[in-house]
């Protein structure tokens, strides 16, 4: 099982880089899964923020996680007719986080940008990034505003806040920066390393791939930053608040798992944990609920970070009974490349 392998900033890893000799300024990194109708909005809104901007060169990184619809027909279609140079990637391996690595492989911008499949992108986004990376220090993880792609969505997986803000221990790494709007300079990503292939969506964690990534370049000195533009909207299709507390669950599984897996190394993630747990007895006295816009619980956190600590060790227990070794990502995911 793949865990943090470190990244190669310098590494060829398709044919266009053995041609170009320029690399683009910006790498968008789009993972999907059985999501094709989803996707020609959010490619037509990269396209469209590029076509805004043109004086910042971009390219897409779209990575198939195992799609069994129609998804790689309609990639195809889509790199046909693009103006952008898209590269295409099947990643069959389960999990958002392999297919992460797999799309970071492959970038050859400065700047990674992940963005999800079911998002869209704002058309001065690619101003917004220029600017911070050409204003402040370049070795950051920086996240931007998410917003609702559609007002009849439930309001959660969103960050609104006006307000820009560093990660310190006194807040909890979830949902400071969205992993569908993430971005770091390449240098970065070569210093953090690969995602942890055991998190993410698609694995038996299902969730804080992100996260983990927060908390790992935290532990090496590395800021993690909100800015309140660099904005994307998220269509994540959510109407019923039974869909919201089931991702509310599965988040607070991958949390428990990260706090376990981090205890030695920043043991102020158990001071989180302890935090909840006192604001869920509270609750039982009238005290306020986690999220009370979504009349969500502190109790399933506190229950689920138990569980996601519990399948955490057992999966590291099982993965030193039985080690796998993993080829090398380029040897394994073909790929095809549209530049036009």
């Amino acid at each position: 099982m793949a865990l943090e392998r470190p990244l190669n900033p310098s590494k060829t890893v398709n044919a266009a880089a053995a041609r170009t000799r320029t690399r683009p300024y910006a790498s968008f990194i789009v993972c999907t899964r059985n999501r094709a109708q989803a996707l020609a909005p959010c490619i037509r809104s990269i396209e469209a923020a590029g076509s805004a901007y043109p004086a910042i060169t971009s390219e897409l990184v779209v990575v198939d996680n195992g799609s069994t619809d129609d998804t790689p027909r309609e990639l195809r279609r889509i790199a046909a007719s693009s103006n952008m140079t898209i590269t295409l990637v099947t990643e069959p391996r389960p999990g958002l986080a392999a297919a992460r690595n797999s799309g970071m492989e492959r970038a050859r911008g400065r700047i990674l940008v992940f963005v999800d499949d079911d998002c869209e992108i704002d058309r001065s986004y690619l101003r917004d990034l220029e600017r911070h990376y050409a204003c402040s220090d370049q070795r950051v993880v920086r996240g931007g505003r998410v917003e609702l792609g559609n007002a009849s969505d439930q309001p959660f997986t969103i960050k609104r806040s006006k307000v820009a803000a560093r990660l310190t221990r006194d807040v909890h790494p979830g949902g400071f920066v969205l992993g569908c709007n993430m971005t770091m300079h390449r240098e970065v990503a070569a210093l953090i390393g690969h995602f942890d292939e055991r998190f993410g969506a698609g694995t038996p964690l299902h969730s804080a791939e992100d996260t983990d990534y927060l908390v790992r370049a935290f532990q090496l000195g590395i800021p993690v930053e909100y800015v309140p533009d660099m904005t994307v909207f998220h269509h994540h299709g959510r109407k019923s608040r039974a869909t919201i507390e089931k991702l509310h669950r599965s988040y607070s599984l991958g949390n428990g798992a990260l706090c376990l897996k981090h205890l030695l190394k920043a043991p102020w993630l158990l001071r989180h944990f302890f935090w909840t747990a006192r604001s869920a007895c509270g609750q039982v006295f009238g005290g306020p609920r986690f999220d009370p816009e979504l009349q969500l619980s502190h109790w399933p956190i506190v229950s689920m970070n138990l569980f996601g600590a519990a399948k955490f060790a057992y999966l590291v227990v099982a993965s030193r009974a039985a080690p796998t070794e993993l080829q090398p990502i380029e040897e394994r995911t073909p790929e095809l490349e549209r530049s036009r």
